[in-house]
């Protein structure tokens, strides 16, 4: 699936939905915010990702706290949603992908580089709801 049908088929904000389109052109938009440096190829892995396990959500934004290394991206992503933010903790790993199909490279180590140029955004490990906030807990913060 292409990310231009996940978008048609997400509630999410027209805006947001042009933010995503923006930072896979790699254009900063302040509807997609990261707390610390990750490489711009998970990100767009990541919002993909959103948007297709989260299709119902009206995301107007999103917040990433992420550390990254070389075959993953973990952490937590909050999104906001008009009123209130739900927040999706994550796992994305290619190496992991890899060995569950058994791939492997020339030195016998998961075929990590396969895995993600095969599966690109779907190499997520985990993606679990952590909980809503309401929007008054977060704006004071």
């Amino acid at each position: 699936m292409q990310l231009t049908d996940i978008l048609d088929e997400s509630a999410a904000t027209s805006e947001f939905k042009a933010a995503v389109l923006s930072v896979r052109e790699r254009v900063r938009t302040p509807l997609v915010t990261s707390t610390r440096p990750v490489p711009h190829v998970k990100i767009v892995r990541l919002l993909t990702h959103l948007l297709c396990a989260e299709r119902d959500l009206e995301i107007d934004s999103v917040r990433i706290h992420a550390d990254s290394g070389c075959s993953d991206l973990t952490g937590v992503i909050d999104v906001i949603c008009g009123d209130d933010m739900r927040r999706f903790s994550f796992a994305w790993d290619c190496a992991w992908r890899a060995s569950e199909l058994g791939w492997t490279d020339c030195f016998g180590f998961p075929d990590q580089m396969r895995a993600a140029r095969e599966y690109d955004w779907r190499c997520f490990k985990s993606w679990q709801a952590v909980d809503e906030i309401p929007t008054e807990r977060f704006a004071t913060a």
